[in-house]
């Protein structure tokens, strides 16, 4: 008995270490490839929207390597192939983005971007990018969800607003440091007044040479005005 479980002993602690491997090969193999998308992308009604992918894979890139793009409407289960790339792009030619979809990603940069043109409220919904770059085939699968809108009204509004508020904002900044200046300049003469403020010297011979240049107007003035009546009575 005892050598027979010696043995069955030995016979799992042999399984230890391969199961110790095994375990090591498969976390190797789910993060050797790493696939990045966005969650979330506006898109406007008309106007090409990307839909940006990104992979990292451990292995070089060959011919091997496969990409696919595949949608989900709003509140559906069904799915819908729009896009297949190996070594050739292939885009869908039926269905809801029939010659719709272009290829705007560089495999060997590690892009597998599209892009949709002429978007509608009707391409809401969810996308997926799938890469496999053979043996790196256990990956994540990111999802986007796209949100297409009418570029109306509001968006201008919001961006007057803003051109709004750019100019609103300095003009205003000037406007507050000019009362405050002002402000202080009226507190400072009140402060003066009620302390009996004095002229300085400077001041008091300005204030003298100015009356002084006020008579010597108005002596001319009255000797002008003699001039004239000697002159007119002499001339009768």
């Amino acid at each position: 008995m005892r050598p027979g479980g010696a043995a069955r002993g030995g016979g799992g602690g042999a399984r230890l270490p391969l199961l110790g491997v095994l375990l090591v090969q498969g976390v190797h193999i789910v993060l050797s490839l790493e696939i990045k998308a966005d969650a979330h992308v506006r898109g406007y009604v008309g106007e090409k929207v990307k839909l940006k992918c990104t992979f990292k894979s451990t292995s070089s890139v060959t011919d091997k390597l496969t990409i696919d793009w595949t949608y989900r409407p709003p509140s559906s289960s069904r799915t819908e192939s729009i896009f297949h790339y190996q070594s050739f792009q292939y885009p869908s030619t039926a269905g809801t983005f029939r010659d719709r979809v272009s290829w705007v990603g560089d495999v060997y940069k590690g892009d597998a971007s599209i892009s949709i043109s002429n978007p509608t409220l009707r391409d809401n919904g969810t996308f997926s990018c799938a890469v496999k770059n053979p043996p790196d085939v256990h990956h994540n699968i990111p999802m986007t969800e796209l949100t297409v809108t009418e570029r109306g009204f509001g968006t201008m509004l919001s961006s007057v607003a803003l051109l709004s508020i750019l100019v609103f904002i300095p003009s205003a900044v000037v406007a507050v440091l000019l009362l405050v200046r002002m402000g202080r300049k009226s507190a400072g003469l009140k402060k003066r007044s009620k302390s009996g403020y004095k002229k300085s010297s400077i001041e008091v011979s300005d204030d003298t040479d100015q009356e002084e240049g006020a008579d010597c107007m108005a002596r001319l003035c009255v000797r002008c005005a003699e001039c004239v009546d000697s002159d007119y009575d002499e001339a009768y």
